[in-house]
């Protein structure tokens, strides 16, 4: 049986009574450190960490999913998923990408849908407009206008331009007609046309 007290002359040279480790607490020594229990028997640590985590705050959802971590001395295991380098896209204007929870390594890109990126390009942009970055250089197709002269008559007309045309530029309407002759009895006035 170990000593564990020792008494000389009526004084104490050595008391391990009053320590506080045991024999079974080998786990609060740091591993290959050793030291002598309150029975006098040599313990060796068994403990592999030396910090302190008590004051940790992490929790299992913040920790990457497989790994392990020590919070207030408990191991935790991750659930946090592993989204390496996925990426997304916006393919219209009303509805933004949603990044996922999770781990991203960095690498991961967010864009325009190619599709819709390939309509992004200057001949599809009114001149002088900038989108993304890209300048407009569409003037509109070319257009042919046309003017008319028109008679009024009596009766509702349509003007519309002719084949070829695609506008009236001009619309000018001829004065009402308007004309007196005479008759046996005086004179005959007649106002406005009948259309042909």
């Amino acid at each position: 049986m170990a000593k564990n007290k020792v008494v000389y002359g009526g004084q104490v040279l050595v008391d391990l009574t009053d320590a506080t480790l045991e024999q079974t607490n080998g786990d609060q020594i740091l591993e290959g450190q050793t030291a002598y229990g309150r029975d006098g028997e040599k313990i060796t640590g068994t403990c592999t960490y030396n910090a302190d985590t008590s004051d940790a705050t992490a929790s299992a959802s913040e920790i990457l999913a497989t790994k392990t971590a020590y919070v207030n001395g408990n191991k935790l295991t991750g659930t946090m998923p592993n989204n390496g380098g996925t990426g997304g896209s916006i393919s219209d204007l009303d509805t933004p990408y949603t990044i996922p929870a999770g781990y991203s390594d960095g690498s991961a890109e967010v864009g325009i849908d190619t599709t819709e990126a390939a309509k992004i390009i200057p001949g599809n942009i009114k001149e002088g407009v900038e989108i993304l970055g890209v300048t407009g250089t569409y003037t509109g197709e070319g257009v042919t206008a046309q003017a008319k002269t028109v008679t009024p008559y009596t009766t509702q007309q349509v003007i519309l331009p002719d084949a070829g045309y695609d506008y009236l530029s001009q619309v000018t309407v001829e004065a009402i007609y308007y004309n007196e002759t005479a008759n046996a009895y005086g004179t005959t006035v007649t106002i406005g046309t009948v259309a042909p």
